[in-house]
């Protein structure tokens, strides 16, 4: 369980170099001891936090465990499933168990740019515009069915949530330290869905896409559910500087040189899959960005300190892989006419790139 006391093995890499002697290695073994106890004395609000969640959320594991992921990294998470798979639920129970300021922004067709950032307002008295600040101003934004309003609305978040910062008229305002935008999404073949445009979909740390439950889980969430009350009985049990502290250690943890060349290779993959003996070319149109590079080292990172742990390892990049670099590969046409999705494409280079 997250937070609690365990005791942490030594990496296979540092476990070779170790000797009776003093070396290089004592050294690096010696300093993920260090951050191995500031993980867990860092991390004594994770269980609270999930077990807070849990009074509302039974099932979705993987979800619930991108949200925290979002919390220690401040990266942006995009959710796609079906109504109905507690998306939302599963946001606003984060956020009522963080002391921190949340809002919600319903997307429709109807808004405009203004309902999210704000706006200048004529103030006849005083013969001067005043700005009104827009629900984006909180440091928890829910913001539900993104991808039902239309590209320039969509658009208004990207200062947001790549410069923490956001201009109206001649003024920019700077955003809570503690910002994190948590989008949910109906699948685009749904009645009444805009694409996200692809600056945006990029700006996205993880693209998780929800499934339904299982038939135990589900029976589950029928005996929770025996009566009518809708009411989030949450209490707060995390605070924002027990977050920002916790992102303090959790960029701190060791990371080895292999395994950064291993982030590396995977992006690489995608751009150029027949350097790694990958008959990929024909159904990539473009491959990962840079920022799924840069993605794969925090989310490893946040993984690692969920496990407890003071170092990352292959299987930490393996599990983060897929949420970060599905949103950022295009596929080719031709892999649509043949029913290959990103998903597989991803699976394959996890399957191919040699691990370390």
């Amino acid at each position: 369980m997250f937070g609690q006391n365990q005791q942490t093995p030594t990496p296979p890499e540092i476990a070779s170099t170790t000797s009776n002697t003093t070396s290089p290695g004592d050294d690096v073994y010696r300093s993920i001891q260090k951050i191995n106890e500031d993980v867990q004395r860092s991390s004594a609000w994770l269980a609270p936090l999930r077990r807070e969640i849990g009074k509302m959320i039974i099932g979705q594991d993987h979800l619930v465990e991108r949200l925290l992921v979002g919390m220690l990294t401040g990266g942006h998470i995009l959710l796609e499933g079906l109504p109905g798979l507690a998306k939302t639920l599963a946001v606003k129970t984060l956020a009522k168990a963080v002391q921190t300021d949340f809002r919600r922004i319903q997307f429709t067709p109807d808004m405009l740019p203004a309902d999210i950032i704000g706006t200048e307002i004529y103030n006849p008295q005083q013969t001067t515009f005043v700005v009104k600040q827009g629900p984006v101003f909180s440091s928890l934004i829910l913001a539900d069915e993104i991808n039902r309003a239309p590209a320039k609305v969509q658009s208004a978040l990207l200062e947001a949530m790549q410069e923490k910062q956001v201009t109206i008229g001649e003024q920019s305002f700077r955003l809570p330290e503690l910002f994190l935008v948590l989008a949910t999404q109906n699948p685009i073949e749904q009645e009444g869905t805009y694409p996200l445009p692809e600056a945006q979909v990029d700006r996205f740390m993880l693209k998780v896409v929800v499934n339904y439950p299982t038939m135990e889980q589900e029976r589950l969430i029928l005996d929770a559910m025996d009566n009518t009350e809708t009411e989030i009985n949450v209490i707060p049990v995390a605070q924002a500087s027990d977050i920002l502290e916790s992102r303090k250690v959790m960029n701190t943890i060791y990371m080895d040189d292999k395994i950064r060349d291993y982030i590396v290779s995977l992006v690489f993959a995608t751009r150029e899959p027949q350097k790694f003996n990958l008959n990929l070319q024909d159904y990539i149109e473009t491959g990962a960005s840079p920022r799924a590079t840069i993605n794969l080292k925090l989310v490893a990172r946040s993984l690692a300190f969920l496990a407890g742990r003071g170092y990352v390892t292959p299987d930490d990049v393996k599990d983060a892989a897929l949420d970060v670099m599905r949103h950022r590969l295009r596929i080719s046409y031709e892999a649509e006419a043949e029913g290959v999705t990103s998903e597989d494409i991803i699976r394959k280079i996890l399957d191919t790139v040699p691990v370390p």
